[in-house]
């Protein structure tokens, strides 16, 4: 019989608290004070940075699936590797994820049919003190209570891979899709609002072209998501777009964020 294999916390106390408690006091104020979606939307782009700085856009991104949380089963999650460097889209061999508000399972029997993509490796490292699924894990618990998750670090792969893995899932009404990314990084204030501006006309025009690679470090699940979103015919509302300098006051060198709902 297999044991359990469980995912450890590893942006606990440095990306958010430690404590389950004031994580829970936390994300329940990002998800009340956020600007939700009018109708449940079946995918959103959510940021991944420190709660402190990105917390109060990614509330907006995760509103709405808390008050429509009993027609949601599982959570597709998707956002780019920041540690290591591989080829293709990575799955954990993990059972469960854990965070200080418990543990989220995996959805192993939807990991196990990725497998059939020749994209899909599983690669435990590649999930190991990664930030970009775990830091909406949180948001994910408080908002929908009980779901199971499919998480998704991106490597080296193609737009067209992505959708690909997404669109396995695509079709299931009671499965969402939760995307991964922040947008520009490291430059000045009026400078970011400026690019994040494009990035936003392009997420909601889907004009997928006109996003290069320093506009989103999670470009390709991005990427991947308008492959599917345009194919279905979903349209982007944009909840929130601001930046570090927003949150945290320094406007010197500043980091993007937007939520974005696909309905």
């Amino acid at each position: 019989m297999k044991t359990s294999s469980i995912l450890k916390a590893g942006a606990a106390g440095v990306f958010y608290p430690n404590d389950g408690a004031k994580l829970h006091e936390w994300v329940r104020q990002f998800l009340q004070e956020g600007h939700a979606a009018e109708t449940r939307p079946k995918a959103v782009i959510a940021p991944h940075a420190g709660f402190l700085y990105s917390g109060p856009i990614a509330g907006s991104a995760f509103a709405a699936w808390a008050t429509a949380h009993d027609s949601i089963k599982r959570v597709v999650v998707a956002g780019p590797s920041h540690r290591q460097r591989f080829n293709g889209i990575a799955i954990p061999s993990s059972d469960y994820f854990a965070t200080p508000l418990g543990l989220v399972p995996v959805d192993t029997d939807a990991v196990q049919q990725l497998r059939a993509f020749p994209q899909i490796v599983e690669m435990d490292s590649a999930f190991r003190h990664e930030h970009c699924i775990e830091t909406h894990l949180p948001f994910l618990q408080e908002a929908l209570g009980e779901f199971s998750l499919v998480p998704l670090v991106v490597g080296n792969a193609s737009p067209r891979d992505m959708a690909q893995a997404l669109n396995l899932f695509w079709d299931d009404p009671a499965t969402v899709f939760s995307i991964s990314s922040d947008l520009s990084h490291y430059l000045s204030y009026d400078e970011a609002v400026k690019l994040d501006a494009l990035t936003t006309r392009a997420i909601e025009n889907d004009l997928p072209h006109d996003i290069a690679p320093d506009q989103a470090c999670g470009r390709i699940p991005i990427l991947g998501l308008l492959h599917l979103t345009g194919r279905h015919k979903l349209t982007a509302h944009t909840l929130d777009v601001r930046n570090s300098g927003d949150t945290s006051g320094d406007r010197s060198r500043v980091v993007g964020y937007g939520a974005y709902a696909f309905s």
